[in-house]
């Protein structure tokens, strides 16, 4: 085990800025082509499985080097919770997909990581899956482009890009990523995949299950499943962080490199409690239409938790063009 190191440093390629508002331009034809057939919506994490209120309670016990920004001092918060399927399309729970877990944090209060002033809300955008099948940005925007258009699409791109050996090796990726179990958004661990600030720290970060209780059958509709955990109990799920201590183990740009936890392990600061609630009334669907129509955004963040690296440098622009586009 390494000690935490603030010895991290972004690196910013001349063209970046360019290649950024290239994307967003890709997203946006790409967000536009799915509202035309699904209505308007996000151009990824469209599905919304559920929409959810909870609170989030930051520790009293959280170690020195973990005390910034939302974690420096023991409080609890109110919190929104979005479950979503990771793909362009609205399609069957059963289909292969990576899955998200985005939590709002509300009622903070202090500079935000855009530097346009004050935020209200340190969001957290999770994935089940602890790295990205991609090292950065521009690898994901040609994979996504490529999928809206089909497999041969996607593969076609792949040889050109890679080569055909290279192209096979990047379809197993693609299938381990996409192909992996997933157990349910009770039961499964979620992870920020890439890395934000804590204060001069660098941390990624991981939701901790709830519930170990796998339901059989829980794959034909995870909203139901997690409405079945929902049922028997308030859910509590632990958030962690895991520390930098140098770019050769713990990279900075890089995202499709799992942390090893041996090198830096999980440091728990807080719980997010979901309590039982109903999601099918009146007021429970009038929560989920909120929540469907605000936007969750890792630079929706404190400056204490700023965005870090490449891939979270990309997002801010994209992120940024796709809310213009569902307002």
């Amino acid at each position: 085990m390494a000690a935490p190191s603030t010895k991290w440093k972004e690196q910013i390629t001349p063209d970046e800025a360019e290649r950024h508002a290239g994307y967003a331009r890709d997203f946006e034809q790409i967000q536009a082509l799915k509202s035309a057939k699904y209505g308007k919506g996000r151009a990824l994490h469209r599905k919304q499985q559920l929409g959810l209120h909870g609170t989030f309670e930051v520790l009293s016990d959280v170690p020195e080097h973990a005390r910034h920004g939302l974690f420096a001092r023991a409080a609890t918060y109110p919190a929104w919770v979005r479950l979503s399927n990771g793909g362009t399309d609205r399609q069957a729970d059963r289909k292969p997909d990576v899955r998200g877990f985005a939590i709002k944090v509300k009622g903070v209060n202090g500079p935000g990581a855009l530097g346009s002033g004050a935020t209200e809300s340190q969001d957290f955008l999770l994935i089940n899956h602890p790295a990205f099948a991609f090292a950065g940005a521009d690898e994901f925007v040609g994979l996504v482009k490529s999928l809206t258009k089909g497999p041969g699409a996607l593969l076609g791109y792949l040889i050109l890009r890679y080569g055909f050996l290279g192209a096979m090796g990047m379809m197993k990726r693609f299938a381990k990523t996409f192909n992996a179990p997933f157990t349910g958004f009770a039961t499964q661990p979620f992870y920020s995949a890439a890395p934000i600030a804590c204060g001069p720290y660098a941390v990624r970060v991981r939701l901790q299950p709830a519930s170990d209780e796998v339901t059989p059958g829980a794959a034909a509709d995870w909203a139901g499943d997690f409405r079945g955990h929902l049922a028997r109990g308030p859910l509590r799920f632990e958030l962690q962080l895991q520390f930098f201590v140098d770019e050769a183990r713990t990279p900075i740009e890089d995202a499709s490199i799992d942390w090893p936890e041996d090198v830096a392990p999980y440091v728990t600061v807080g719980v997010l409690t979901l309590p039982p609630q109903e999601t099918a009334d009146a007021a429970g669907q009038a929560l989920a239409m909120t929540i469907e129509s605000v936007a969750f955004d890792p630079w929706s963040a404190l400056m204490a938790h700023r965005p870090l690296g490449e891939v979270m440098r990309a997002r801010k622009v994209v992120y940024y063009q796709s809310q213009t586009g569902r307002r």
